[in-house]
């Protein structure tokens, strides 16, 4: 009896139960994962992103590290001995190098250990200077972008979730940030901090750190924290009008806990991608106005100072403003193309 086409009768064959192996061969089973490793998994298939990482890393395990070895320091100025003259030999070595004495104490049979980039005008090894300049330049880069990071995400958060005339407040005073003018009031303020907070840390723990480096933060707190209150802002505005906020508010959860909870873990991916992209603008600002004799206190280093200081010999020794610079560019450079790969591994508008 021949099949109708176009019957309405149900084929039964048609339902009968699958083999073991037709199951197999239907159901793909994946690996349970998460959010976190999707995206890492996305940020190691970008080579150009994971490249920048390990610069990123040789870097600050080279800055944090070699000093603890290197026989040299970056404040000691080696043509100095007490109750001696100065050897003037020691000043302006060019890489691999030696003064006068170590010359003899070469032919005497002793191991000196070289001078890789040479000795500025001080006498002073310029090779340990980098290394404590590209320190001191990445440890104010991260701690300005925390600094950020707080500031911001708690500014944005209240103005996101409470809206009104709360978020009306808040968002006029970062237009009113947004327009000043952001090189003439960071050097401004930096002016004005380097003289007022030297006599208010004078004696303590702060003294350490000294009067320009805290300038700086407190820069970085007054003027750099809008564009990441906005981000966070947006993102809040467009998650608590989700179900699971809704239902939060119902059971009676306070604000506070409701943003800690829910809203800032659904965009910790966004604050995660902007910090990191944040970092390297505060590396450069600091360069700049360490540049500008602004920055970190004499006689400790940073890549702006030594660039500055490179100045005054430029024509005899331009290594010395080459080797910071591409330091400062190096580490730039690995960081936004880090940034840039953080975000489109982890920017989920970008993986729909």
């Amino acid at each position: 009896m021949n099949k109708r086409p176009f019957s309405f009768h149900v084929d039964v064959d048609a339902f009968m139960p699958a083999s073991e192996e037709d199951k197999a061969y239907m159901v793909q089973m994946r690996p349970s994962s998460t959010f976190f490793k999707d995206g890492v998994k996305r940020l190691l298939k970008n080579k150009v992103a994971t490249i920048s990482f390990i610069i990123i890393v040789l870097i600050t395990l080279s800055a944090i590290f070699i000093p603890m070895f290197y026989p040299y320091s970056y404040d000691s100025m080696l043509g100095v001995r007490p109750g001696k003259s100065v050897d003037a030999s020691y000043n302006n070595l060019r890489p691999f190098e030696y003064g006068k004495t170590e010359q003899q104490r070469i032919e005497a049979g002793e191991n000196i250990f070289p001078h890789i980039f040479g000795t500025d005008a001080q006498g002073r090894d310029y090779f340990i200077r980098v290394v404590y300049g590209t320190r001191i330049s990445m440890a104010v880069g991260f701690f300005a972008s925390l600094i950020v990071l707080v500031i911001g995400m708690t500014v944005g958060s209240i103005a996101g979730y409470c809206g009104g005339k709360v978020d009306l407040i808040i968002m006029r005073i970062v237009d009113m940030i947004y327009s000043l003018p952001d090189m003439l009031m960071v050097i401004l303020l930096s002016s004005v901090l380097k003289v007022t907070l030297g006599p208010v840390i004078d004696g303590t723990v702060l003294a350490k750190i000294g009067s320009n480096i805290i300038s700086l933060f407190v820069v970085f707190g007054i003027l750099y924290w809008v564009s990441m209150s906005r981000l966070i802002r947006g993102q809040i505005l467009s998650l608590r009008e989700q179900e699971y906020v809704l239902a939060a508010q119902a059971t009676g959860a306070k604000a506070g806990w409701i943003i800690r909870k829910h809203l800032i873990p659904n965009c910790i991916s966004v604050v995660i991608i902007s910090t990191a992209l944040q970092i390297p603008n505060a590396i450069f600002t600091e360069s700049y106005l360490s540049f500008l004799g602004l920055g970190v206190n004499a006689p400790m280093p940073s890549l702006g100072s030594l660039a500055s200081e490179a100045l005054n010999g430029l024509a005899s020794y331009p290594f010395r403003l080459v080797i910071p610079a591409i330091v400062i560019s190096l580490i730039v450079l690995s960081l936004n193309l880090f940034g840039d790969g953080l975000r489109d591994a982890f920017d989920p508008k970008l993986n729909v």
